[in-house]
């Protein structure tokens, strides 16, 4: 059995779950406008005549909340329920920024001395 995407993907609009075609189509014009405007939530919520849209994962299935009243919030890392008590994560390349090295934390500390000889050689 396979997993289709109409079924993997949801969207729940204002508490109420949009029917699998529409929620497809909506992920479908989602993911199109963060291609071409990326992390721009507020600006797809507005393309759609909302407020605020944030996605998320329930239950293990990526998910949409959007809202016709509720404000924006900032992008963040995606958390499920049941991760929400973990420190989130994110991917480096989204969150690394421009001109920032992915993964980077800044420069290594120089080595000191003789540190990584074998001693009484």
């Amino acid at each position: 059995m396979s997993n289709t995407p109409s079924r993997s993907l949801a969207v729940v609009l204002d508490g109420t779950p949009m029917p699998d075609t529409e929620a497809r189509a909506f992920w479908e014009r989602f993911s199109a406008w963060m291609e071409e405007h990326r992390g721009d939530l507020a600006g797809f919520a507005t393309s759609e005549g909302l407020a605020s849209v944030h996605p998320g994962v329930d239950a293990g299935r990526p998910i949409l909340r959007a809202s016709r009243n509720a404000a924006q919030k900032p992008y963040a890392a995606v958390r499920s329920d049941e991760t929400a008590t973990r420190q989130g994560g994110g991917s480096t390349s989204r969150h690394a920024g421009p001109g920032k090295p992915q993964g980077s934390r800044g420069p290594k500390p120089a080595k000191r001395g003789n540190q990584g000889r074998k001693r009484g050689t």
